[in-house]
């Protein structure tokens, strides 16, 4: 099942019995358990009837101590918690083989299994979804998806406390994204400060308040190196890169791709037959708001500049990972890129 399914399910009070969260993505697997923990029981229930283990101090890496746990009743005489945090570290899954052929009907079992899967070809797995067990699969977001990922959960949770709905400014998304990665948790705290330090009378979320309450630089940026190659400005663009070859914050790997994405852009741009905002926008994958910039681009760097470009930020990558680079710093690769594209 999805994340949206199960969660649509535990909001209606649809509790299964044995839940199997997994993968790379944690934010998931934690906002599922988090809620079964805090909404499956009420508060009095929960000091009797909810337990939390952890993989790692399961006697033997054995599952089995925790299914003797889910096999008991209630001492309240409801509904039975049993949430095991870090199941990675479990090693012996076969007491659950055997308790799926007989859940307890008034348990919930949680197993939260972060940053990878278990092994498919066990047994178990085979026959869990067939048995009642419900499966989520936590897939990490790949870069390209992270920007939409946070316009959507703003859209969805950017209410204050009184009530009120808040706005965002078009590049918050985009700033945000290109300083937190694919981390959804970072994610999801950043945006929590950020609703929670809006000043009074203010309703919208713009650039500024990022940079203050998350600690990206104002000046220093990977936005303010593309405005800077929109512009054809050299000196602010190099000023910017040896500025990210001297913080551990800026790894060059990931400000290139996300340069890279923005001229790859611009070559689709270039060969749109209708560049309107309305038009350009779902074309590129980006806000109205964005457009602009590719126009600009589009007007300092021609069709043929634009693949050259593509060309030298490939060739940057090789030799970011030590392809026909024997010693070049990255503060040295970032000079000779900025040049190639200036000129």
């Amino acid at each position: 099942m999805t994340y949206e399914q199960i969660m649509t399910n535990l909001r209606a009070g649809k509790y299964a019995t044995v839940y199997m969260l997994c993968g790379e993505e944690p934010y998931y697997i934690d906002s599922v358990s988090d809620y079964i923990a805090a909404h499956a029981l009420d508060e009095m229930a929960r000091e009797f009837d909810q337990t939390i283990l952890y993989g790692k101090d399961l006697q033997g890496a054995d599952i089995a101590p925790a299914i003797g746990l889910s096999r008991g009743f209630a001492m309240m005489g409801g509904k039975k918690v049993v949430i095991i945090k870090e199941a990675q570290a479990i090693k012996k899954w076969e007491a659950l083989a055997q308790y799926m052929d007989n859940p307890q009907p008034d348990t919930i079992l949680v197993i939260c299994y972060k940053y990878g899967n278990p092994d498919k070809r066990l047994g178990v797995w085979k026959t869990f979804e067939k048995k009642g067990g419900v499966l989520m699969q936590s897939d990490r977001l790949r870069d390209y998806q992270v920007e939409k990922w946070i316009s959507d959960y703003m859209e969805r949770h950017l209410t204050r406390r009184d009530g009120t709905r808040l706005t965002y400014a078009p590049n918050v998304p985009a700033l945000l994204a290109a300083h937190l990665g694919t981390d959804l948790t970072a994610i999801v705290g950043a945006l929590g400060k950020l609703i929670d330090g809006m000043p009074e009378g203010k309703t919208t979320i713009d650039a500024a308040m990022v940079e203050r309450n998350v600690g990206i630089s104002k000046d220093y940026n990977v936005f303010e190196l593309q405005d800077a190659l929109i512009k054809g400005d050299s000196l602010k663009a190099n000023r910017i890169t040896q500025y990210f070859a001297a913080s551990k914050d800026h790894p060059m790997v990931k400000e290139l791709g996300i340069l890279y994405n923005f001229f790859a852009n611009l070559m689709i741009y270039h060969y749109l037959s209708d560049k309107s905002d309305r038009a350009a926008a779902p074309a590129l994958g980006v806000s109205p708001y964005f457009v602009k910039d590719y126009a600009a681009a589009a007007r300092r760097y021609n069709a043929g500049k634009t693949f050259r470009i593509i060309g030298y930020f490939r060739e940057t990558d090789a030799r970011l990972k030590g392809i026909d680079n024997p010693s070049a710093k990255d503060a040295d690769l970032w000079k000779e890129l900025i040049y190639k594209i200036l000129h």
